[in-house]
């Protein structure tokens, strides 16, 4: 199982390597023409003969004597004004459309040229020639696909029945259906590319196959990735394994939409790149391809509009819809205006805004997919999910932010000012990673407190650490989130060109103004550092501070949220709490009283306790919570009608009340077996010589029993 899940990740990696590979085919194809075509046009050497002339002129006296009162012209101001950099822009693109105006006449010339060159190359024959060789290489690679296909396919089938056995279908499957998709591909690939290599090809012939059968390959791989993440119809995955099987969530009739037109998209993509890319070595000029390459983006800008107008799943109302098809309609058109007119930093800006979003989305959810893809999967591996999901995403935008500074670095445009524009793609990495190491301490700080809140069948040492931790990891957390973020920050500024160390003493010398204005700020955060440091409680525990008191709920960096036990909610700041009184550790007394007449039998009822005692103890669910049982401790005092016998009972913090709600039940069942009666005040009526009467044996009474008493104690 463990060997799957590492060919699962992989696949998964393979396939955003291949996401990203389509995109960087993509770009070729939109820019990668035109950079390399200028620089063809801006590297054409001197002909000797001007080198001669040149050097003649330089001999000249008269021209030396010239250059030396010349002055020496300054180089170019980095910081040239704004509006001489507009004029700049404007020429450059004048020029641009003016080229391709003036190649426009000249295609058809080019395409006989392009011809005559082809047919020349392969012994007069057209590019029908050029057809069926191809067609037969990939007639072979077919053939050789389908042989490998037939002989896995009794292996495929053995191993899904035995992880059905096992009852780990869901994750053995999902392999074998990226082994199925990806296998054969590579099987296709690696006898068709060898085919090529072992015949000997003309050198143009060979270029052309070549770029050709790479497009075709291409085209399979974004295919067999789009059967992967959506499962569509048509598929070979059956019908009632689509959804569980489906990388990306979505619905049956979306699934198919997005496939299709993916196929598509770069069908077309990829045929245009391979036709524009072999135009410069059929003749065609540098002008003449670029003009090509626009009017191909033509038809890629149809497929994006049919896709804006055409995708399922959309319960917006209809006019919200329209107006929005409408805002992307004109959108696309503009990305492709501003390609035509050589502005390939905009462009790529537009791009992104468009596609980087969905792009990230679709990663991170096949990711997390892949991470979670299991029958009984568990939070258990939430660092590793989260470390899969957020790398696929920060690796998709890393690709991206790669691919944009390198556009800047051949076709800098409007926005690329250099240090500036490479500051800002290094702080988009360092983001990245800051991102990635927040969520990573995330996820384990938040795994860490969920074991933690489980205090089920462990020792009370174990109790301890874990409500340290649910009291304390809250607090770095915090404190955690606040460093990377101003790390990050001051990061981001240094690679921009700001110095820091400016800053970082101002945020000093305006921290120490702060505290000097905040002080009972300052005092709320402080005490509840030494709180901590103290242990004087934790989350969970039962405390008292003054007129507040309640269950610790949780932390912030200056203040304690307490539960009141009938339900209210106190927020007490650190520095008014003073003295705490803790409820909540390691025992608890708890003293009671019961008032009797004093005719009662104090040995029989110190009897009849003992025996309630041992009673708790022997109940299963008191017992645990009982740490001494119930014991009377003797008379505690005479009242005006009754003596105060005083008892005693330790327990586990919080279980006071339970055992004693139980103790008293158990104490009146047992004096009304045995005649024992709780005392009573009582009122005579009567005589005065009666009431003298009575009060003198009431006295007597009294004094009588003081001796028993006094006498009993002296005996114990």
């Amino acid at each position: 199982m463990r060997a799957i899940r590492i060919f699962r990740l992989k696949l998964s990696l393979s396939a955003m390597c291949v996401i990203a590979a389509l995109a960087l085919v993509w770009l070729s194809a939109i820019g990668g023409v035109s950079m390399a075509l200028a620089q063809q046009t801006s590297t054409v050497p001197p002909t000797n003969e001007k080198i001669r002339e040149f050097i003649k002129m330089l001999d000249d006296p008269d021209i030396r004597a010239w250059l030396e009162t010349k002055p020496v012209q300054p180089a170019d101001n980095p910081s040239a004004p704004a509006a001489s950099q507009i004029t700049a822009w404007e020429v450059a693109i004048r020029n641009h459309l003016v080229a391709l105006r003036n190649a426009f006449p000249r295609l058809l010339g080019d395409a006989a040229n392009a011809v005559q060159i082809v047919r020349t190359e392969i012994n007069n024959h057209g590019f029908a020639t050029i057809l069926v060789l191809f067609a037969a290489l990939l007639a072979l690679g077919f053939g050789a696909e389908w042989l490998f296909k037939r002989a896995i396919g009794g292996a495929r089938q053995s191993s899904s029945r035995q992880a059905a056995d096992a009852g780990g279908a869901s994750e053995v499957g999902q392999a074998s259906r990226l082994l199925a998709e990806l296998a054969p591909l590579a099987v296709f690939s690696s006898v068709s590319a060898g085919v090529f290599l072992a015949i000997e090809w003309p050198a143009l012939l060979r270029v052309v196959i070549l770029t050709y059968l790479v497009a075709f390959i291409v085209v399979r791989v974004a295919m067999a990735v789009g059967r992967i993440l959506l499962a569509p119809d048509g598929d070979l995955v059956p019908a009632n394994e689509r959804e569980r099987l489906r990388l990306v969530p979505t619905s049956n009739a979306e699934a198919h939409f997005w496939y299709r037109r993916l196929a598509v998209f770069t069908g077309y993509l990829m045929v245009g790149w391979a036709t524009v890319s072999l135009l410069p070595a059929l003749g065609f000029s540098p002008d003449g391809t670029r003009l090509i390459a626009y009017l191909l983006g033509i038809g890629l800008l149809v497929i994006a509009i049919e896709i804006v107008w055409r995708r399922p799943g959309r319960q917006a109302a209809s006019q919200r819809l329209s107006t929005r098809n409408w805002l992307l309609t004109i959108y696309l058109t503009i990305l492709w205006g501003l390609w035509v007119a050589g502005l390939n930093g905009i462009l790529w800006l537009g791009i992104y805004v468009l596609l980087l979003p969905g792009a990230v989305t679709v990663a991170g959810q096949a990711a997390e997919a892949l991470a979670l893809r299991r029958e009984n999967s568990t939070s258990a591996n939430a660092v590793r999910t989260v470390m899969i999901v957020r790398g696929a995403r920060a690796l998709v935008i890393l690709l991206a932010v790669l691919w944009l500074g390198l556009v800047w670095r051949f076709d800098p445009g409007v926005l690329a000012e250099g240090r500036i524009m490479r500051g800002l793609l290094h702080g988009v990495i360092i983001l990245l990673v800051a991102d990635l190491l927040w969520q990573l301490a995330k996820a384990y700080i938040g795994r860490t407190l969920e074991l933690a809140s489980v205090d089920d069948m462990i020792s009370p040492a174990e109790a301890v650490r874990r409500s340290r931790l649910r009291t304390l990891l809250p607090i770095f957390r915090n404190l955690l989130a606040v460093v990377l973020g101003v790390v990050a920050v001051l990061m981001v500024l240094s690679g921009l060109g700001v110095h820091i160390a400016p800053l970082i003493a101002g945020a000093g010398i305006f921290g120490v103004a702060i505290g000097f204005g905040s002080q009972t700020l300052v005092k709320d955060v402080l005490s509840g550092v030494f709180y901590m440091l103290d242990d004087a409680f934790r989350v969970g525990e039962y405390i008292q501070s003054g007129s507040y008191k309640g269950t610790v709920e949780g932390f912030s960096l200056r203040s304690v949220r307490l539960r009141h036990h009938r339900g209210p909610v106190f927020t007490v700041p650190f520095g008014e709490l003073g003295a705490v009184q803790n409820m909540s550790r390691d025992w608890v007394v708890d003293k009671f009283m019961i008032r009797v007449p004093f005719d009662t039998d104090v040995k029989k009822v110190k009897k009849l306790l003992k025996g309630i005692g041992a009673e708790l103890l022997a109940d299963p669910e008191l017992a645990p919570q009982i740490i001494e049982t119930v014991k009377m401790k003797g008379v505690e005092q005479f009242g005006d009608f009754g003596m105060e016998l005083s008892f005693s009972f330790m327990t586990k913090p919080g279980q006071q009340s339970v055992v004693r709600r139980r103790a008293y039940t158990m104490i009146q069942q047992a004096f009304a077996t045995n005649g024992i009666h709780f005392a009573q005040p009582t009122v005579q009526v009567g005589s005065d010589e009666k009431q003298a009467a009575a009060a003198a044996a009431t006295a007597n009474a009294v004094l009588e029993r003081q001796k028993a008493v006094q006498a009993m104690d002296g005996q114990a």
